[in-house]
């Protein structure tokens, strides 16, 4: 599995996606069952509210060897401030819709 990893910006000054990545790879969470070796591609924001940019860097993970999008907990479980993004299910149905059916969309990591 190749993942590119969508954060949220308003949480980087105090998330800096270690829990994300710690789960990557100890195969757990939402990575719990996957076989074989998993690469991060690469990490970026949302690029803030509304997260339109969001599509535009999942499509360039894509062009770079993602194979899979991943939404961090922060945009959709609100971790760690306690809110989640209220752009998150439109968000992740753009990045669904521009991609298409081969590239596989994770709505959270932990």
């Amino acid at each position: 599995m190749k993942v590119g990893l969508i954060r949220c910006m308003q949480t980087e000054d105090s998330c800096p996606a270690t829990t994300d990545l710690k789960v990557m790879k100890e195969k757990k969470c939402a990575f719990e069952g996957v076989e074989g070796e998993i690469e991060v591609i690469g990490v970026n924001t949302c690029g803030g509210c509304p997260g339109k940019k969001a599509i535009t860097r999942a499509v360039e993970m894509v062009k770079r060897g993602a194979d899979t999008i991943a939404l961090a907990s922060c945009i959709t479980r609100g971790n760690p401030i306690g809110f989640a993004c209220p752009h998150a299910e439109k968000m992740k149905n753009a990045i669904a819709k521009k991609l298409g059916d081969t590239i596989k969309i994770i709505d959270y990591t932990h």
